[in-house]
């Protein structure tokens, strides 16, 4: 009833709200995706997405597809794989940045465990910069990070904006230095937010420095200060600082998966899980 690629196409849309940015991931004709978009709508005989010449969302029928569409691509992905005899095997060093500690990327990472047993899984869990570094460095396989902007590297699961977050009960003081809660070097967003500050002309201090996101969240839940964090990533017990506050845009960050430079055994392993997150990329930021 339903045709894989168009549910792959349906996945990639509804990850990226966009038709342009889907049908350049796929390596498609922008008119193709709308078409894929189209038949499965009508196989499913729902609206899935609405648009307009501005935007794309998801109505209620499309976020029920999204799990539909993961489940039935992950039970033809492991009958594909059943039946050609391809088992992926190997060690595969896999780095993921402190942004995902609180998602739900152990769910991707236990199913990818489940379809594939014989891949020997290592994890590293640091900071979006370190695990840059690392890869450069050959000591990882495959990242899935923060990068700038600027930055061309890597493929892209989704854009967020970065917004200011603190205590429910925090207030900013205009005439005293901002207290900011962050990474320590080469934090990503603890460069921008000071950068932003500094373009703003306003004094900062830093009031907070840890290299876990739940030592961060403990600081920032104490009320010692304020953090630069990804929207769609806001943890429990903490909130958008007020625009009254007069804290600067942050503008926007991207979230990537980056591939080694160099070929290794674990070539086939990171290429499934690359494929993995990119099909439920979506879950790393719903809640």
């Amino acid at each position: 009833m339903y045709d894989p690629s168009h549910l792959r196409t349906f996945l990639t849309v509804a990850q990226t709200l966009s038709f342009t940015q889907a049908a350049r991931r796929l390596g498609l004709r922008q008119s193709t995706v709308s078409q894929h978009v189209r038949r499965l709508e009508d196989a499913a005989g729902r609206q899935l997405f609405s648009r307009d010449t501005h935007s794309v969302e998801l109505t209620e029928d499309g976020e029920m597809m999204l799990g539909f569409a993961r489940r039935i691509l992950e039970a033809h992905e492991q009958a594909a794989a059943f039946f050609t005899g391809t088992r992926l095997r190997g060690r595969l060093r896999f780095g993921a940045s402190e942004d995902f500690v609180l998602t739900r990327l152990p769910e991707i990472l236990e199913a990818f465990r489940y379809d594939h047993p014989e891949v020997d899984l290592e994890l590293t869990v640091e900071l979006s910069g370190t695990l840059h570094e690392q890869l450069a460095a050959g000591k990882l396989d495959l990242v899935l990070a923060k990068r700038r902007p600027e930055d061309p590297r890597g493929e892209p699961v989704w854009q967020d904006e970065l917004v200011w977050i603190g205590a429910e009960r925090l207030r900013l003081d205009p005439d005293r230095p901002v207290p900011l809660i962050v990474y320590p070097p080469p934090g990503i967003t603890r460069a921008l937010a000071m950068e932003a500050l500094e373009r703003q002309g306003r004094a900062w201090r830093v009031a907070c420095t840890s290299g876990s996101l739940n030592g961060l969240i403990a600081a920032a839940r104490a009320g010692l200060g304020v953090m630069a964090h990804s929207r769609g990533l806001v943890p429990p017990g903490l909130v958008r600082v007020p625009e009254r506050a007069g804290l600067p845009e942050l503008g926007r960050v991207d979230f990537v998966l980056v591939h080694g430079q160099r070929r290794t055994p674990a070539q086939g392993a990171a290429d499934a899980l690359a494929a993995a997150v990119l099909t439920s990329g979506d879950r790393l930021h719903r809640r």
